[in-house]
């Protein structure tokens, strides 16, 4: 069940769907982002999706699905293709720069919803990517 709502999550993202994945998480969410602070909560979550929504245009590719025997805890592997659309505050500037990366993604599931998501991934990778031409 826990890859099913993984699989449903990815397949939201990839879509475009932010109300589509909102639905599919508690209403007191944990978003552990790789870089920076902690978010809880839809509404917070919401408005993380809205910023990325402008800033980024990104595709799930081939995600592999991984869950604990009891169904509380799963993981993603996938590689993540993008293009950087709008300059996100003190990054580098957009330009329509494309990227890859590979991510790595953990979750808490809770009464068949995700109540934590958990992402991780190289900055420095991306920011070589997204940089000045040499």
């Amino acid at each position: 069940m826990s890859e099913t709502l993984l699989s449903r999550y990815y397949e939201a993202f990839n879509r475009g769907d932010a109300e589509a994945m909102l639905g599919l998480l508690t209403e007191d969410v944990v978003h552990e982002p790789s870089q920076g602070e902690p978010r809880q909560g839809k509404t917070a979550f919401a408005a993380f999706l809205d910023h990325m929504n402008r800033c980024y245009k990104e595709r799930v590719i081939d995600p592999v699905f991984l869950s604990s025997g009891d169904g509380t805890r799963a993981a993603a592997e996938f590689q993540l293709e993008g293009e950087y659309l709008q300059t996100d505050s003190d990054l580098p500037p957009a330009r329509g720069q494309r990227y890859r990366l590979r991510v790595g993604a953990f979750f808490d599931i809770v009464d068949g919803r995700i109540a934590r998501v958990s992402n991780h991934y190289n900055l420095a990778d991306w920011l070589r990517q997204v940089g000045e031409p040499a």
